[in-house]
């Protein structure tokens, strides 16, 4: 799947961003979907409002690199969301990216093409509705 990137003399708008612990969390619980760089988390805004663009987060945690390497993978992931990777997000959703070691070495328009795909599937899974723990166990044990 290949990512539309604008030319280089276009601006693209800076995506919105999450900003407080309460809707990263709240986003945690929703649909996700693991890529190879990284697992992107969706939910509905809260209150819902479809016409609101959508927000995102971006989350690389210790475990994944050190201080230097972590702030590369945010960079990287920030400027694919500028890029493009962003076109596939429904208004009215917030995301979160949870980074993996893979989003720092991997090729930067694999990193574009898993994005738009991941925000893809993310949106189909979350079309159904919230993840239940219920569901959950029920596939397990059914």
């Amino acid at each position: 799947m290949k990512a539309q990137v604008p030319a280089e003399d276009e601006k693209s708008p800076r995506p919105e961003t999450l900003r407080r612990r309460v809707d990263f969390v709240r986003v945690s619980h929703g649909a996700r979907i693991a890529q190879p760089a990284f697992t992107v988390q969706m939910a509905p805004r809260e209150p819902v409002d479809s016409t609101a663009p959508a927000r995102f987060g971006l989350t690389v945690t210790r475990k994944v690199a050190g201080a230097v390497d972590r702030n590369r993978i945010r960079r990287r992931l920030r400027e694919a969301l500028r890029l493009g990777g962003a076109l596939g997000a429904k208004p009215g959703r917030d995301y979160v990216f949870v980074a993996r070691r893979a989003a720092l070495s991997a090729p930067f328009p694999e990193l574009l093409a898993q994005m738009t795909e991941g925000l893809a599937r993310v949106n189909d899974r979350g079309a159904a509705g919230p993840r239940a723990k219920a569901q959950d166990a029920n596939r397990k044990t059914g």
